[in-house]
């Protein structure tokens, strides 16, 4: 499989995720501000998809003569809730003095380990859910997109689903639709079917439903930020989800390669929630639904406390906040 995010002939190369389902293709990107661009758009998104796309901006903005340090900062900036991006730009930049060679080699290393982590971190997880689930085979749901699309391959959470599925263990995965941009719809359910895996595209607002009628044996999230203490942002609407998994008594696992925890933050109320444009929401494939000024409030993420969540993993272990 090709790779989210690369590097070829100088150029930073990622699948064009605004282009999925209807269109696979590819954007070579060949400088920091076309970069730059994508990761706003989401033609590149994830956390850890955007760690690997920082640590490669640092790389061509190294190799194409740029301000390094000014072109990192816009680059680490360029979405502020994921940890990831700044992670990957902050790691890249360690190897600068070396010159741009080396930054790219950093770059690489960081893109070769992740399919690794996200591996050993999803392999465990899968053990988790095992563990926390009576019910053979599965019912799964997930929010948002945390598969190969959002990783540099493999996937986080969606990974959890590939172990268990090569084992026969899943019957199926109710995919919420994740509004208002559809990364469930459009991204996690191409990768689902792209697997073979049975799955139904579901709106967000139905996933208390599904559990209340016993349709849902575990909920498996992906994050873009987890804190010191726990607590943890995903995509909006992820917050919700684990109220009512925790009114239902549905296991919540959340799925992560170490890179996504931050303890530099205590907990979740110290992260930065990104809004995003007004016209996301006030407009659906170019037709206004809403009134001509019309108010929005339109965050891309919520934090769910650790109290909510029955385990947090990454490659590390097992971390359990509840």
């Amino acid at each position: 499989m090709r790779r989210t995010v690369d590097w070829a002939d100088g150029a930073v190369v990622i699948i064009d995720q605004v282009a999925l389902p209807s269109e696979y293709r590819t954007l070579t990107l060949r400088t920091v501000d076309e970069l730059i661009d994508a990761i706003r758009r989401l033609a590149v998104r994830g956390a850890p998809a955007l760690g690997a796309a920082g640590a490669l901006g640092v790389a061509l903005a190294a190799f194409n003569g740029s301000d390094v340090a000014v072109e990192a900062e816009r680059l680490a900036s360029a979405r502020p809730t994921a940890v990831n991006l700044r992670w990957g730009v902050t790691r890249a930049l360690t190897r600068l003095g070396e010159g741009a060679d080396a930054v790219l080699a950093e770059a690489l290393a960081l893109l070769e380990e992740d399919e690794r982590l996200n591996r050993e971190a999803s392999g465990l997880a899968a053990e988790v859910v095992l563990s926390a689930c009576s019910r053979r085979p599965l019912r799964l749901l997930s929010h948002c997109n945390a598969g190969r699309l959002a990783t540099v391959a493999w996937g986080s959470a969606l990974g959890v689903v590939w172990h268990l599925h090569a084992r026969g263990l899943v019957e199926s995965v109710l995919v919420d639709e994740t509004r208002p941009l559809l990364q469930g719809a459009r991204l996690t359910a191409w990768e689902l079917a792209e697997a073979g895996v049975p799955y139904r595209v579901q709106p967000d607002s139905a996933a208390a439903l599904a559990m209340a009628r016993g349709m849902v044996d575990c909920v498996l999230v992906g994050a873009d930020r987890i804190t010191a203490n726990g607590d943890v942002a995903n995509k909006v609407g992820t917050y919700s989800l684990a109220i009512a998994a925790a009114h239902h008594g549905v296991p919540f696992v959340v799925v992560a390669p170490s890179s996504t925890v931050d303890t530099t933050l205590a907990t979740g109320a110290e992260i930065e929630i990104e809004e995003r444009r007004a016209d996301e929401l006030t407009h659906f494939a170019g037709t206004r639904v809403a009134p001509e000024g019309a108010a929005v409030f339109n965050p891309a993420f919520d934090v769910t406390p650790a109290a909510l969540i029955t385990a947090v993993v990454t490659e590390h272990g097992v971390f359990k906040p509840a």
